[in-house]
């Protein structure tokens, strides 16, 4: 059985506000488990009176930081420093820090090079610096389902995130035509650390791919595999210049594997499985103007150049 992830949560009260704990919590419960789960604050002033229920309720320990100096937040440097205690013990997997505080980006980034895995969650107002040092970023209000205007969360333009997922399938085209869905997800994930299908009014990742109409979907068992569509092409183009390759060695006849190879690189889209074919033999014997012998194949003479 494959352990939970481990995360250390740790949370700046300064910058959180107290109703949205549970959404935190149940948030990282999709990543693993809480093994350190603390919030960080001036227990003496009455603005943070809302956290100490919630503290106790949810088993998170509160730390005290006294607020030296006016206008300064005090909590930054306690965080920092319990975060580089909790990296140096060796028992944590990631980190989860809660906050809507750009001090932090430079925090994610060296817990990041250390290897561990770092999750951000902070209120629509998070400077994008913060939001793009994490491997993901959870924006709170979208968490808690509240309403949200469009132009309020800075969200990755779809037109954009469309370009990604395609070269992403491009750039696996090299092992399979084909992409678990769950991968994709990955990978958008890591190249858009705060993207997240909920900022666009959606629940699940396959129903937001669904609503591209360059891509199709392939069920196998329990898992979903992710295609782009190919562009259709017509018998009598794809014929047209298969013929015009073949003519080019004269009456020797052209390789078969290498025919397949220069008709990709003609047109790029072309897809046997398109015309109902697994073999590219098969579908160039069916041809009516061609045929193969000893794996060269030949064309009809009265086949228009």
């Amino acid at each position: 059985m494959e352990l939970e992830m481990r995360y250390a949560v740790l949370i700046d009260a300064d910058n959180v506000a107290a109703k949205y704990t549970k959404n935190i919590l149940d948030e990282l419960s999709n990543y693993g488990i809480a093994t350190y789960k603390r919030v960080y604050g001036d227990w003496t002033r009455t603005s943070l009176a809302g956290w100490k229920n919630m503290a106790l309720d949810n088993a998170i320990t509160p730390v005290q930081q006294y607020s030296y100096t006016s206008g300064k937040n005090a909590t930054d440097s306690a965080m920092i420093i319990d975060a580089m205690d909790i990296l140096y013990s060796n028992n944590v997997d990631g980190f989860c820090i809660v906050s809507s505080d750009s001090d932090f980006t430079r925090l994610a980034i060296r817990l990041r090079e250390s290897g561990k895995h770092v999750i951000g969650m902070g209120e629509k107002k998070t400077p994008k610096p913060f939001s793009t040092a994490c491997n993901a970023f959870k924006y709170l209000e979208i968490l808690a389902e509240e309403e949200v205007q469009s132009n309020e969360v800075d969200r990755v333009e779809l037109k954009t995130l469309e370009a990604a997922i395609i070269r992403i399938i491009a750039e696996n085209a090299n092992l399979e035509e084909e992409i678990n869905i769950g991968e994709l997800g990955s990978r958008l994930q890591g190249r858009y650390p705060d993207f997240d299908v909920r900022n666009y009014g959606y629940s699940k990742f396959s129903q937001f791919l669904k609503d591209f109409d360059c891509l199709s979907f392939r069920k196998v068992g329990s898992s979903i595999l992710v295609s782009q569509k190919s562009k259709e092409i017509d018998l009598e183009s794809v014929e047209n210049v298969l013929a015009a390759i073949v003519q080019t060695n004269g009456s020797k006849g052209y390789n078969l594997g290498e025919l397949k190879k220069q008709l990709c690189i003609k047109i790029p889209d072309f897809n046997l499985k398109k015309y109902g074919y697994s073999k590219f033999s098969r579908f160039v014997e069916n041809l009516p103007d061609f045929k193969i012998k000893n794996n060269m194949v030949m064309v009809d003479k009265k086949k228009k150049k």
